[in-house]
């Protein structure tokens, strides 16, 4: 896995997490596999500044995002 699919993911993961937090709070309940998603989502963005060449820019982040895109679009 490069390091733009790495960050990819682990912003998608991390904003698809927020609705389930939201919805387990309101619940009463422990958000424990939203908490779940999140570590692995940061752990999925910790990789890819980790590993890319440099780091990441803020300004990088749309980059990485057209470049994932492009790579499976047909």
């Amino acid at each position: 896995m490069d390091s733009d699919m790495a960050l990819v993911l682990g912003v998608v993961f991390a904003l698809l997490s927020i609705p389930s937090i939201l919805s387990a709070m309101t619940d009463g309940r422990a958000p424990r596999a939203s908490a779940v998603t999140i570590l692995i989502a940061g752990a999925l963005i910790i990789f890819a500044i980790k590993t890319h060449p440099g780091g990441y820019q803020i300004s990088d982040v749309p980059h990485a995002f057209v470049t994932v895109v492009a790579r499976y679009m047909p």
